[in-house]
């Protein structure tokens, strides 16, 4: 990862020996954007993070970890769907899922939908990227969670072909 910062920086360093003006009015203009989405992504981060506060992980783990994998797989792609979490939450988190015996595909689908599909960045998407491309890259998105899914479970054994 750290090779990313490095190769921006040496980038923007390029840049700014290429053209410096264009370089500053770049970085001023995502400075602005970066300044009129953090109120809505800090709003998400809050509600998301109340949420979590409230549902235990027992609870979270009782209905992930149910004999039908179906059933776990739906409700592990559902919450993945509306959670929002940073990836060095979401993997820990389901080790812990893991070693309450919930099955690799349910947490395959969970983790996959957490960073892939964003119910809860919709609005946000949709101001963006506009409402059609944000709905097909949500419902590809969940389409290749429940592919993931499986291919996991056909792996580790939990689904017999």
């Amino acid at each position: 990862m750290y090779w990313l910062y490095v190769l921006t920086g040496v980038l923007l360093i390029v840049s700014v020996i290429a053209n410096k003006g264009k370089t500053l009015q770049a970085l001023k203009i995502s400075f602005r954007r970066l300044l009129q989405i953090a109120p809505a992504f800090l709003l998400m981060l809050v509600l998301v993070s109340i949420t979590l506060f409230l549902v235990p992980d027992t609870l979270i783990s009782a209905y992930l970890g149910v004999d039908n994998k179906l059933a776990g797989l739906v409700w592990a792609s559902l919450l993945g769907s509306i959670t929002l979490m940073p990836g060095f939450i979401a993997f820990p988190l389901a080790g812990l899922l893991l070693k309450k015996g919930v099955a690799y595909m349910v947490i395959s689908a969970f983790t996959t939908t957490l960073m892939m599909v964003g119910v809860l960045t919709f609005p946000i998407e949709k101001q963006y990227f506009g409402i059609k491309v944000t709905v097909v890259r949500n419902a590809l998105s969940l389409l290749i969670a429940f592919i993931v899914a499986i291919v996991t479970g056909f792996f580790f054994g939990e689904i017999l072909p």
